[in-house]
């Protein structure tokens, strides 16, 4: 065999690689997103992007925390910096229970009641709620957009913003917006208007990112090393609400660089995802190894609101 038959060869299998990553896509953009875009924020989630996703959202949650009234309270419950394991836990089963089952089935309709209980115990106001909201429908996009291995079709962005619209629906959430675009721009607005530095506040992120610590393959490195990485992926805005040190050009060009070199890779190398990935099976959940129940999780006495979890 030529060495030109050879390299011909190799482009069509990196060729043929390539199209077995997108056929999903295919899938998911001939879903009516009226009729289905729970499937649509399930396929994103569990298949094409699951690990990009799971880091999106839980970026979204870190956010919510520089709104003092929100930080604040999530402080004072202790349960954000006392146990925040378990916090994180049960954020993840609770909200993954209508992606893996639907809003409708008995999980979907436990995870979103149970949410609920916990955030009626709080005089929470709907504009944060609402803000916490626009943080599941905005993060995930300009997250995957940015570092993942494709970018969002139209359809996939309006399937999200509509599966988050029927969550907030489902908390009796107020003034939801209509579109994506409506949504970023809740979010810039309310984030320009009310990220303030807060010590409590400061305290709970503090806390989440000695949790990201002890995740893979974070705990291999040194501490201050994983805190370094994590400001190096904050904005201005909210690193200044932390009052946390700003990344130099090089960390922010590192460890952004890096995730788009991981996403480059997969569009090459990696064969597509055929089973969906829930959060329940992530590495990242550890506290329930003999197994939950819905209706168990979380709090039940004045204790954690889980203010940037969603729910009917």
């Amino acid at each position: 065999m030529t060495a030109v038959r050879r390299a011909a060869q190799a482009r069509r299998a990196v060729q043929n690689r390539v199209a077995s990553r997108y056929r999903l896509r295919g899938v998911i953009d001939a879903i009516d997103v009226d009729d289905d875009s729970s499937a649509i924020a399930s396929l994103l989630a569990t298949r094409e992007f699951p690990w990009g996703i799971t880091q999106s959202l839980s970026f979204a949650l870190f956010r919510t925390y520089a709104v003092p009234s929100i930080g604040e309270l999530l402080y004072d419950t202790g349960q954000f910096t006392e146990a925040t394991q378990k916090r994180y836990d049960d954020t993840v089963l609770l909200l993954d229970a209508p992606i893996e089952h639907g809003f409708d089935s008995p999980a979907g309709r436990a995870g979103i009641r149970r949410i609920n209980q916990m955030h009626a115990m709080y005089d929470i106001s709907n504009d944060d709620m609402l803000y916490v909201l626009s943080t599941f429908v905005v993060c995930p996009v300009r997250w995957v957009n940015a570092y993942e291995w494709r970018t969002l079709t139209d359809n996939e962005i309006h399937g999200l913003t509509t599966h988050y619209r029927t969550l907030g629906k489902r908390m009796a959430i107020k003034d939801i917006p209509i579109s994506y675009d409506e949504f970023e721009r809740f979010y810039e607005d309310y984030e320009k208007r009310h990220f303030a530095f807060s010590s409590k506040s400061r305290a709970v992120a503090d806390s989440t990112l000695d949790l990201l610590g002890t995740f893979l393959p974070y705990r291999l490195l040194p501490r201050w090393l994983v805190r370094r990485m994590s400001f190096a992926l904050m904005d201005d805005r909210l690193l200044t609400a932390f009052n946390y040190p700003k990344p130099t050009a090089v960390e922010r060009i590192l460890v952004r660089g890096g995730l788009k070199a991981r996403g480059l890779a997969i569009r090459l190398v990696a064969r597509p995802r055929t089973e969906p990935l829930y959060g329940r099976q992530t590495p990242q959940v550890r506290g329930y190894p003999r197994g939950y129940r819905l209706e168990e999780l979380g709090t039940f006495t004045p204790g954690c609101p889980v203010a940037h979890a969603p729910a009917e």
